[in-house]
């Protein structure tokens, strides 16, 4: 009678969390705390109006309303009036609303966001195949 719906989760660091390291998602996340490092991802990542992320960082869509730092690679770059971006970015699409901000560069060619010792997840890999994420 009822079907299951095949829905991805969703990961939330709520505001005051603070994540150091490698970190790796595999479905929608939100971030309205802090992250620093390395992040993967095989979806989206939403940084919230209070979020803050600082590394290097890979995903499919990253919407900014707070503030990334660092180096990015990703399909789709939304950043919304509060956000904030500094530093090199790779992405198929963009875009920024009236009083967005961009500092940095964008970068045309796929940047090397991963050190040699660090194995990317299969899913990650499978993305890069299917050139989902460059």
């Amino acid at each position: 009678m009822f079907k299951k719906n095949k829905t991805g989760g969703l990961t939330f660091i709520a505001q005051g969390t603070k994540l150091t390291g490698d970190i790796q998602f595999t479905d929608e996340s939100l971030i309205s705390g802090e992250l620093q490092g390395t992040i993967l991802s095989t979806s989206n990542i939403n940084i919230e109006l209070d979020g803050f992320v600082e590394g290097e960082l890979q995903c499919v869509e990253l919407r900014v309303s707070g503030s990334f730092k660092g180096k990015l690679n990703c399909n789709k770059l939304n950043i919304t009036s509060t956000g904030r971006v500094d530093g090199e970015v790779n992405c198929q699409s963009m875009e920024i609303f009236e009083g967005g901000q961009f500092i940095g560069m964008r970068v045309r060619e796929s940047t090397e966001l991963l050190s040699s010792s660090y194995a990317k997840p299969e899913s990650v890999k499978q993305l890069e195949e299917s050139n989902l994420v460059s």
